[in-house]
Parts: C-alpha cells; structure tokens; sequence
C-alpha cells in the first residue's frame, strides 16, 4: 500500500498582508504529526494553490517536506491544466524528497479520454507515485472510468482521489482495476472504506486531526461501530465546513481556534456573518471551541 490512512490537505496560511506566512505554515505540519496523521498534502485546492505564485507554490511544498522531515509522507500537490506546468512542478517536488504528487484532473480545457491518459503518463513519468485527482465540481472534467483502468496500468500512477460524492465510484473502480483509493470528502470516507477505499484526504484534519486520525483508523481495523460512533459525531462539522466555498470554511473555523489568521487571497474572500455562527455553533457542539 503506497497512502493509507489519514492525509490532511493543508491550508495555506497567510499574513494580514496577505503573504505566505512561513512560520505559522511550520506550526500546522508540526500540528498535524501530533494529529497523528499519515501524511500531509501540501498546495492542493484547500492549499489555495490557484493564487499562489509558482516560486511561493515550491517553496510550500519544500517548507513541508522539510518541516516534516520523513517523520509523515508528504504528497504533493502539483497539477495543473498545462501538462508542461504539472511537469516542472513535479519535478520539482521529486527534488524535496516527497512521497507522491497529487495531480489534478486537467481543469477548465476539458481534455478528452486520450489527453487525460497522455497528460497523467507524461506527468508519472517522472517516476514519483501519482494520485489522480477526481473532482468534476472543480475540474468540470471527470476522469472515466475506463481511463482510471487504462492509467491504473502504470507503474507510477498508484491511487485516485475520489471527490465526486459518489460511493459507488469506489466500488465500480475497484472491479475494474487494481489501483487504490482515498475519499476525497469527510463525510463520506467511511462508506467508501467499507467499500475498499484505504483513506481520506482531509479537510477537517486541519481542525481536528486527532479525531479523523481515529475515526479512519477504527474503519480500516474494521471495528465499523467505533468508526460509526466517531462518524455521527462530527458528520455535522464535516458538513459545515463546506458551508461555503473550500477553504474559506475550515480557514474561519481554524481560526476561531486560533490556529491560523483568517486571511485569504482575492478571489477567496471571507464567509458571511451567519455562515461562521453555524461554523461556531458546530465547533462548540463538538467541543472544539
């Protein structure tokens, strides 16, 4: 098994004066290791990778690798709808020593079935394992079933992440192909685990890693009543922190914490004043605040 487990999609944090703040970004990774996460998955959409420019989007990844140190798999996020930029910046990433790159679905060209299978080779390629990345909410551009199969065949490409809401995505890729598989939504990684899914990459493990950590392990031990139990009591959290736009949600609510500044990059911008009331509500109904 190459990702198993819990693997926190970091968010990025800023200063007030909207630039990356290196140090706080520090304290997040050393936060998610005592989370007992996985691993950490650093500049992908909840990273708020789009505004960042590419020397910032390197140095991300390099400053998590670093801070890290082995002591978590980092898996880096470097797609991209250009195939030469996904490129460069993989290679990059393979430099910093990461475990594996995530790679988006080619957004807003819309590729067809053989320049979706062309695009990822090229990118795997380069030889670090590959985790496709399906989310047509943000890609407009599923990645088909049959081209899951056909790029399953390579080497390198050794999961997806499914972040298309759908279970039954799981359970169609595994009679397929032998290829692995990490939801990509909270609140539905413990159907999909029952359904063969080794993981998730998480929104909510930047709030509340320990928890996830918990409730993933309890599932992929198969003790389902525990996993179930932890489920119910944060299934409203992991529905609120998507009351809005990802990650404008779980950056107010981490700050609420006081984990980070709630500062983003134009064209995120901060939530409305009843959508954090629910956010707080939420918190404090799990005891986090």
């Amino acid at each position: 098994m190459y990702f198993t487990g819990v693997y926190t999609a970091l968010v990025t944090p800023f200063t007030a004066t909207g630039e990356v703040d290196w140090q706080k970004l520090e304290e997040l990774v050393e936060f998610q290791i005592a989370g007992g996460v996985a691993g950490i998955v650093p500049v992908g959409t909840t990273g708020e990778s789009p505004t960042l420019r590419t020397n910032e989007h390197l140095k991300v990844i390099e400053t998590v690798a670093m801070t890290a140190a082995g002591r978590v798999k980092i898996m880096a996020g470097t797609g991209a709808n250009s195939t030469a930029e996904a490129i460069e910046l993989t290679a990059a990433a393979k430099e910093y020593g990461v475990d594996g790159t995530l790679q988006v679905t080619p957004y807003y060209n819309k590729p067809n079935k053989s320049g979706l299978i062309q695009h990822f080779s090229a990118v795997a390629d380069i030889g670090l394992p590959v985790v496709l990345y399906n989310v047509p909410g943000r890609s407009a551009c599923e990645i088909p079933l049959d081209v899951v199969a056909e790029l399953a065949k390579h080497e390198h490409i050794v999961s997806i992440k499914e972040a298309a809401g759908s279970v039954q995505r799981v359970i169609d890729i595994k009679a397929l192909c032998d290829i692995e598989v990490l939801s990509g939504d909270d609140s539905l990684a413990l159907p999909m685990i029952r359904e063969g899914a080794l993981g998730v990459i998480s929104v909510a493990s930047n709030l509340i890693p320990a928890e996830v950590v918990a409730l993933i392990s309890a599932a992929l031990k198969g003790e389902f009543e525990t996993a179930q139990a932890l489920h119910d009591k944060y299934a409203q959290l992991f529905d609120d922190i998507f009351i809005d736009t990802n990650p404008i949600p779980i950056k107010a609510a981490m700050a609420m914490k006081g984990l980070i500044e709630e500062t983003y990059r134009l064209p995120m911008c901060s939530t409305t004043d009843e959508n954090k009331a629910v956010l707080r509500t939420s918190l404090e109904n799990v005891g986090v605040l």
